[in-house]
Parts: C-alpha cells; sequence; structure tokens
C-alpha cells in the first residue's frame, strides 16, 4: 500500500508499506479516504515539531471507511464511515483519572508519536473510531478533528452564551474555533494579517474582524467591549507578541486560552495577570469531543463553507506541500484523497 513519510526534515517520500491486519480482538481495519494536512504535519515536514520522531508516517484528520473488525468490536461494522481520534493514553496517570487523556504521561499521538493515518489502510482500536453519517460528504468529516480543536479551545475558555470572543489568527483553526464560539453563543472578533481571511471568517459568522497588521488590535477590542476587553481570548496564532496581547486585551475575570507549542519567552509582568485576576489556560488536541462534533456534523450544524479548499491525491502529495509552502496565502486546508472516485475539486500543482 502508499503511504507518505517524512524521512528527516524536507525529505518526504510516497513509500510501500505492507498493508496491516488486525491483531487484536478490538482491532479495526480502515480504508482511508481523505486525510488532511495540518500545520503540524507542514512542522514535521520542517523537522521543527519538538514532539515528533523521526522517519513518520504524517496524518491525524482521517476518515474512512471500515473494512474489517475484530470479534469484540461492537459499535462497527463493515462498510460504517469513521472519522479518527488520533490520540492513545493510559487511562491510569494522574490526567487520565482527571478525564484529562489529551495529556496522558504516556500520550501517544497518530501521526506524531507513532504511525499516522497518510495510508490506503489503517488499524486502530474501536475506541479511535467514530461513526459519521453516510450521507455526510467525505470532505465534511475530514474536517472532524480541526472541529475537536476548535472545541476543546472554547471549553478550555469555558466560553458561554453572551460572552465577547477575541480570537487570534483566522486560519483553519482560528475559523473552527470560530464556528464553536459562535454555537456557544458567543460575540467574536478576529484578527489576521490577511484580508482575504478575514473576509473569510466574516462569511463564517465573525461579527468584528482586524487586521493586526495595519490596526490597534487592543484599541479595537476596546472599542468593540465598551472598554470592558474581550472576555475570552483564543491565540490560534502563537507567537510571544499575541501571547502578550492577549492578557492586554482580556477582561477582568476572563480567561486566555493558548494552543501554541513556541518555545520563546514572552514579556508580561505579573500586574495584568492579578490585577484583572484572569485565567490563563493551555489547550492541547481534545478531550471528549468527538461525539459532540459528529453529532453536529450529523445534523448539519456545522460545514466546511469553502474551508477545504484543495484536493490532491495521494501521488500528487508533493505538490500539495509545495503549494502549501511557496503559497499559503491561497490554501486553507488541503486534503489527500486516497480515493479517485471521491468527487471534489482535484488540483494537480
Amino acid at each position: 500500500m502508499k503511504a507518505v513519510q517524512v524521512r528527516k526534515a524536507y525529505d518526504l517520500v510516497t513509500a510501500e508499506m505492507k498493508k496491516p491486519i488486525l491483531s487484536k480482538d478490538d482491532d479495526v481495519l480502515v480504508k482511508v479516504k481523505l486525510v488532511g494536512i495540518c500545520g503540524s504535519d507542514m512542522h514535521i515536514y520542517h523537522g521543527t515539531n519538538p514532539l515528533a520522531t523521526l522517519p513518520r508516517v504524517i496524518g491525524h484528520e482521517v476518515t474512512g471507511q471500515v473494512e474489517e473488525v475484530g470479534p469484540n468490536v461492537r459499535s462497527l461494522k463493515a462498510g460504517d464511515h469513521v472519522v479518527i481520534e488520533p490520540i492513545s493514553y493510559c487511562g491510569t496517570c494522574y490526567a487520565c483519572r482527571k478525564g484529562r487523556p489529551n495529556v496522558c504521561a504516556k500520550l501517544s499521538v497518530f501521526g506524531v508519536h507513532e504511525d499516522g493515518g497518510m495510508r490506503e489502510y489503517i488499524v486502530l482500536p474501536e475506541r479511535q473510531l467514530h461513526v459519521v453519517s453516510k450521507d455526510l460528504p467525505w470532505e465534511e468529516a475530514v474536517m472532524a478533528e480541526p472541529y475537536t480543536i476548535g472545541a476543546q479551545a472554547v471549553w478550555r475558555g469555558r466560553v458561554e452564551k453572551g460572552d465577547t470572543v477575541l480570537i487570534q489568527g483566522a486560519g483553519p483553526i482560528g475559523i473552527c474555533v470560530l464556528k464553536m464560539a459562535k454555537l456557544a453563543g458567543a460575540a467574536v472578533m478576529m484578527t489576521d494579517l490577511n484580508s482575504e481571511r478575514l473576509a473569510f471568517a466574516k462569511e463564517n459568522g465573525a461579527d468584528a474582524v482586524v487586521n493586526a497588521q495595519t490596526e490597534h488590535v487592543a484599541e479595537r477590542v476596546r472599542e468593540w467591549t465598551g472598554n470592558e476587553g474581550a472576555n475570552v481570548v483564543i491565540d490560534a496564532v502563537c507567537l510571544p507578541a499575541t501571547f502578550e496581547l492577549s492578557i492586554e486585551a482580556v477582561s477582568p475575570a476572563g480567561h486566555v486560552v493558548v494552543l501554541g507549542f513556541d518555545e520563546r519567552a514572552a514579556q508580561i509582568s505579573q500586574l495584568p495577570i492579578t490585577k484583572k485576576e484572569v485565567t490563563i489556560t493551555g489547550s492541547r488536541l481534545q478531550t471528549n469531543q468527538f461525539p459532540k462534533v459528529v453529532e453536529l456534523l450529523n445534523k448539519g450544524k456545522i460545514a466546511h463553507n469553502g474551508l477545504v479548499t484543495h484536493s490532491f491525491s495521494v501521488d500528487d502529495v508533493h505538490h500539495a506541500f509545495q503549494l502549501i509552502e511557496e503559497h499559503p496565502d491561497q490554501v486553507r486546508k488541503a486534503v489527500i484523497t486516497f480515493d479517485e472516485l471521491i468527487g471534489i475539486r482535484r488540483c494537480k500543482q
């Protein structure tokens, strides 16, 4: 079978690998249909993801069809359409006991710590697979995992109806956060440096947008909130400067949610944190968000609405990475297809 593997930094290959087989009673064999390319996949390709080990088959935004199930599998059957929950965990450490397996002491992330889903077939335990409606287009289903990231950030920020939320960054994850925040009943302002991305954010429900290259974000937030500040600031840009701005822009008793892995230090004093009693929260992967996201997808309450802009066959994966690398402003979400019959727009260069 074909598999997309990063052997070392900037060394991306389509390799031939042996088709996996069921080895445990709760195993499920899945024929992969679509795999999204995530920013973390690009970081693995660049050799800058601090958590990944190489060589690695990448890909954790995966949807496919069940081909075979083990004898103890009860919730799935051959022919089911599924999405992949890309984490495995011990279930016994402190984080797991607190209901936070996404930060398990022995966490293993599909496509990061172990070989992922950018291959024709995968085998995973039943608990990592969630059934989606067969009426749901594959290009909608493939967005399930990014939506769980958005749902997690909104949950970590305790976003409620009537809250004001500032989302820094209108890329794919920022848009997923936006969709979840709007479903929670919040008013949302989004920032970015790209006018086209900001226009797309408005199309997808943003109440206000700010071009951070030409406007003063903190001033715009104060104007928008009547000098209160944003009740929740979610940083999907993840630079030291945006982290610093989050503390400045958040309201008293507000929440700042950080999604990034940047190891550079930010210049933040204690005074505004204590004075406003700000809660600063990390958000990594997701905790029990898949059932909610799958239900929203099945009911049509969330849709990519133009977020998926490019599709490449697995044989054209190099073109996909080249396009994202050289023209990031042209790509919102690119997906790799392992099924020539999937009827979405195909790009070859």
